[in-house]
């Protein structure tokens, strides 16, 4: 099965990605900020993560760093949603394999999501 780290701290945002995800197959981890998306990311090892930019604790741009910098992360597709952050997202674009933008579609981080890593099976 495909794991996906969702990392949010609006929880009806992570509710309808997590319903999203699910019914497509893919067992979904959640986190409310970006330190608790780094435990979750050593302990479940997700084949990719969505997060948001804005944050308690850690940011998306600030967890994306952390989860770059380690080995087992550097290949990790992450994929982040931001309001009016989004332009320091892309100016980033290292980082991150797709950006969207708030509000977005939920199909489309679906689409792009099977893009990434393919259907789960």
């Amino acid at each position: 099965m495909t794991t996906i780290l969702v990392v949010d701290d609006e929880f009806l945002i992570a509710d309808v990605l997590t319903f999203a995800l699910e019914d497509e197959g893919f067992i979904v981890v959640r986190a409310s900020n970006g330190r608790k998306g780094l435990d979750a990311f050593q302990r479940d090892r997700p084949a990719l993560v969505i997060t948001d930019f804005m944050m308690p604790v850690m940011n998306g741009l600030e967890f994306a760093r952390a989860v770059k910098a380690r080995a087992e992360g550097t290949a990790l597709p992450i994929i982040l949603m931001s309001g009016a952050q989004a332009d320091i997202a892309r100016q980033n674009r290292h980082l991150f394999a797709a950006v969207f933008d708030k509000p977005f579609s939920v199909a489309r981080i679906v689409e792009s999501v099977i893009g990434l890593v393919g259907r789960p099976g």
